[in-house]
């Protein structure tokens, strides 16, 4: 079973970048499709971004900011994320799955990690 743990979260200002992690361990995450989702206060789960064998996947509000790539040999994904904005604000989780129609929505998701706290604000 897979374990995922992410980090990276910061308080940043507007325009400001941060990258997260997520580090897995009990498997390898080859063989998972891995999405990063977050959650805003009051708000429900958003796909964020996604990546399968097919390639990499973006919701449209982060589209041309984030950047979601694997780095295999740390057995982690990453999420580069540029341009930040305050609405960017929310915890934010990677999660696993081995197989999906559809890899930005949430409940096709069954292994995640605890989430790390990201704030944009000056």
């Amino acid at each position: 079973q897979v374990q995922l743990v992410e980090s990276g979260g910061s308080l940043v200002q507007p325009g400001g970048s941060l990258r997260l992690s997520c580090v897995a361990s009990g498997s390898t995450l080859d063989n998972y499709i891995l999405g990063w989702f977050r959650q805003a206060p009051g708000k429900d789960l958003e796909g964020v971004s996604c990546t399968n064998s097919h390639g990499e996947f973006y919701g449209n509000s982060v589209k041309g900011r984030f950047t979601v790539s694997r780095d295999t040999a740390r057995n982690t994904v990453l999420l580069q994320m540029n341009s930040l904005k305050p609405d960017d604000t929310g915890v934010y989780y990677c999660a696993a799955v081995e197989r999906t129609s559809f890899c930005l929505a949430a409940d096709e998701y069954s292994l995640w990690g605890r989430g790390t706290q990201v704030t944009v604000s000056s």
